[in-house]
């Protein structure tokens, strides 16, 4: 792989450490309303919440009210995990005719057969039903502290001084602008005389987007509470807005949408126990990875050395051959396979209070700007969930009204031997697994702090026979890895990333940690106080 980039540059994220709660994620704005809470005194769960709706207006590339996802939740006082599963599904009017096939591959994150006007990639066509408000719903009522509509106060707030535009906002709008283009209300919010804004020169110059309907809908979800979304005026703006354009999803579709608790898979891991997302994520595969680790992997002193690289690509690439093996949801077997290579559009972040309590948390759109299209009367942007099945039918995975949707992300809670805990996650589509499976290793096998952990060189291990290496990795590794795989390097780089892209937060004793990854310009975790 050719590149022109510099081999001598040299970037590093520190760890943050305190005594009370701390808030990673991939925006330091984000981040930031959620230590806020946590310094008001909030509980892990309320700073979820407050982040959330944070991310969905300062990242709306990434994630939103328009999205699905899954938390992990750890509750200290009582020594348990849990899992809040909001993942997305396909509404119920969704017609197999209205998406034909034309020959080709479809031009996105899938190697699926190509749909007639890309239909299941963006566009009405494209949004399944959404679950991120469900999923903080049901947060809420278990375990939040402070009123729901103080945890969405700061959105309506950020919503209120718009999109802020900087070199970031550009690139992540310019990826998408041709698709954006095509949808009027997206057009607006996004782009300007067509084209993606730019961040000026001067030092006190600022551009912003303005989000005067996004902060409506927020306003109005925040004093309505979350049922509104699903059951109420909104509910019935966005079904309106979205079959207006030729979209199936309706009110019914919204009113039926619950966020469901889930039994955490338990791994047991060097020790420790690692709690992953069960059935329709990656932590099943995260469950077999860990297992081939456990055998194949004695840890050297002195940090991952060359046989345990290549003990990471073999579990990784065996893990993913028996996940490819079957897509979809068999006779209640779930297997996933033809899963985005590419990163999607998704967010990661983790958080911990000062009591213990831990969180991780990942929720997607799918593609960057999901399906492109933002709901006129809302400014909401949503997910092109249904891009997830297969739109060949008579495959486990194929297109079908009702269905859930596939997803790759695992975010997982982590209890390690030596006594620490873990909240840790990813975003990037199939690069996910690799990434968190290695940050697993280094705190659990190797005895990593959070600032070692995230600075040391990772490899991938997705994409079939290919495994690509860190650059920054000592040159006996690669040399090593060149000689047992079909071996490629990679520099970590902010875009496009090849590999995913963590937040982790860690507890030892009572004191708390966090780290983002380096190489994202806006990643940090923030403490609060």
């Amino acid at each position: 792989m050719s590149d022109q980039f510099s081999n001598s540059q040299v970037i590093r994220k520190p760890a943050v450490s305190a005594k009370g709660g701390i808030v990673a994620a991939q925006s330091r704005r984000a981040a930031e309303v959620g230590a806020e809470v946590l310094a008001a005194g909030g509980d892990c769960v309320d700073a979820v919440i407050a982040t959330t709706f944070a991310l969905g207006v300062v990242e709306p590339w990434m994630s939103g009210a328009g999205g699905g996802g899954a938390m992990v939740l750890y509750r200290a006082k009582e020594n348990r995990v849990e899992v809040i599963d909001y993942g997305m599904r396909a509404p119920d009017g969704l017609r197999i005719e209205d998406y034909p096939l034309t020959g080709g591959a479809a031009s996105d994150l899938f190697p699926w057969a190509r749909v007639k006007d890309d239909r299941n990639l963006h566009g009405p066509g494209s949004i399944a039903v959404p679950g991120v408000v469900a999923g903080m719903e049901e947060a809420h009522r278990r375990h939040a502290k402070m009123p729901w509509k103080d945890l969405l106060a700061p959105s309506v707030k950020l919503a209120g001084e718009g999109l802020l535009v900087d070199w970031w906002t550009t690139a992540m709008i310019a990826s998408s602008a041709a698709d954006l283009r095509r949808y009027p209300a997206s057009a607006v919010a996004y782009l300007q005389d067509g084209l993606p804004p730019n961040a000026q020169w001067g030092i006190r110059s600022v551009v912003r987007m303005p989000q005067d309907r996004l902060k409506a809908t927020m306003a109005q979800l925040a004093a309505a509470g979350p049922r509104d979304f699903y059951e109420g005026d909104l509910a019935r703006s966005i079904a309106d807005d979205i079959q207006a354009a030729g979209g199936t999803l309706s009110v019914r579709d919204l009113a039926a949408f619950r966020a469901h608790l889930r039994e955490p898979l338990k791994i047991p891991y060097r020790g420790g126990t690692v709690y992953a997302t069960p059935e329709l994520t990656a932590g099943p595969t995260m469950a077999r990875t860990l297992g081939l680790l456990q055998k194949a992997l004695a840890p050297a002193q002195g940090g991952p050395d060359a046989a345990a690289y290549a003990a990471y690509a073999e579990a990784l690439q065996a893990a993913y051959r028996e996940r490819l093996k079957d897509m979809g949801d068999v006779d209640g077997r779930r297997a996933l396979g033809a899963e985005a290579i590419a990163p999607s559009c998704t967010t990661h972040f983790s958080a911990v209070d000062r009591d213990g309590n831990m969180a991780a948390v990942t929720q997607t759109l799918l593609s960057t700007f999901g399906s492109k299209f933002v709901t006129p009367n809302t400014g909401l942007t949503m997910n092109n969930g249904i891009m997830w099945f297969d739109p060949t039918q008579g495959n486990p995975n194929s297109l079908a009204p009702g269905k859930r949707c596939l997803t790759n992300y695992t975010p997982v809670v982590a209890q390690a031997a030596d006594g620490r805990t873990l909240a840790a996650g990813a975003s990037g589509g199939r690069r996910i697994l690799p990434a968190v499976s290695q940050l697993l290793s280094f705190v659990m096998d190797f005895g990593m702090d959070l600032d070692a952990a995230i600075h040391q060189p990772r490899i991938d291990a997705s994409e079939g026979a290919v495994v690509i290496g860190d650059k920054r990795l000592p040159a006996s590794v690669r040399e090593a890895l060149r000689g047992r795989f079909d071996f490629e390097e990679a520099r970590i780089q902010t875009l496009p990333m090849k590999f995913a892209c963590p937040s982790v937060v860690l507890r030892d004793g009572a004191t708390n940690s966090g780290v983002t990854e380096p190489f994202q310009p806006w990643g940090d975790a923030v403490a609060e106080g």
